[in-house]
């Protein structure tokens, strides 16, 4: 499995979302890469919908519906209804266990 985290340079979340999906794998072997998105057109060919974007396999397990790629900030919405700005580790945890 692999694993990209998509970013833009210098966002604040790159870390704690890489963090967090290592934390999530629980010791499951896959390879997490962060990358630097530098421009929209990047954003476009690498699928990023906004920052940070985790692909799993090369595709993004929460993307919203409509989403366009872009180099914007993303919110993740909990399931206790808290917003982010990381995946929340029990959502992650259920990407690598099938549930994309």
């Amino acid at each position: 499995m692999r694993i990209t985290v998509l970013t833009v340079v210098g966002y604040p979340n790159a870390r704690p979302a890489v963090e967090l999906v290592e934390a999530a794998l629980d010791g499951r072997q896959a390879e997490v890469e962060l990358v630097e998105v530098r421009d929209e057109a990047e954003a476009v060919g690498r699928g990023m919908y906004g920052s940070p974007t985790v692909l799993v396999d090369g595709s993004d397990p929460f993307a919203p519906p409509g989403a366009v790629p872009s180099l914007s900030c993303r919110l993740y919405r909990h399931a206790d209804g808290t917003v982010s700005g990381v995946p929340g580790e029990a959502a992650l945890r259920r990407v690598p266990a099938g549930a994309r």
